[in-house]
């Protein structure tokens, strides 16, 4: 078993990343591959030197990363080979089960689908490329972009924000439009939402 009294570096292969959600907001992962190809390979280099991916060691020495899904997921699909991972924690003693029972209580997996419904832990995907599309993921992130709610360090805390809007707002065809995005925010701003992390108060 290994000491969890530092934290190691390790340089791992996006491809043998392994993700502890379900999914993504694919709109959001464009928009993160969109920026990179602005940026020059200076830039490209500080990046990933100041984003480090915080990660854990699971069972057969397979990498977990516990933040930075879409960063991950856009640099892999921009043919970026490696990133470097800070080694949270040593997991890789336990047996699968007891493994996704720990991070989910280390609130290190968020085991729910695209339609907010729990799953099976078997269910989270084996790779980054494997994560499935949340448009109200999205919405969400974009919310809070544009002033609706504050940042909070609360894991998974914009998914709390998704489900809510899931049940207020209709995404046709998964598309984010002006009309719903002024709704969202409106409702970020109610008493309705004063029981979601980083909500900022009504505006009268």
């Amino acid at each position: 078993m290994a000491s969890d009294s530092h934290h190691p570096l390790l340089y791992v292969a996006l491809t043998k990343l392994r993700p502890t959600q379900v999914t993504v907001g694919k709109a959001e992962v464009a928009a993160k591959r969109a920026a990179w190809k602005k940026i020059g390979r200076k830039k490209r280099a500080e990046l990933l030197q100041t984003h480090c991916f915080p990660g854990v060691l699971g069972p057969k020495q397979r990498v977990y990363i516990v933040d930075h899904h879409h960063l991950g997921l856009a640099l892999m699909e921009e043919a970026v080979k490696s990133v470097p991972v800070v080694v949270q924690r040593d997991f890789s003693w336990l047996e699968q089960d007891v493994f996704w029972r720990t991070m989910e209580f280390n609130r290190w997996a968020h085991p729910y689908d695209q339609h907010g419904h729990r799953v099976d832990y078997t269910v989270i995907p084996g790779s980054l490329g494997e994560m499935v599309d949340d448009p109200f993921r999205t919405l969400a992130t974009r919310v809070r972009v544009a002033g609706g709610y504050a940042k909070d360090a609360m894991p998974y805390s914009e998914f709390l924000w998704a489900d809510f809007y899931r049940r207020q707002l209709k995404l046709p065809a998964g598309k984010i439009s002006a009309k719903v995005m002024q709704e969202a925010l409106l409702l970020a701003h109610s008493h309705a939402t004063a029981y979601l992390p980083g909500w900022t108060g009504t505006i009268e």
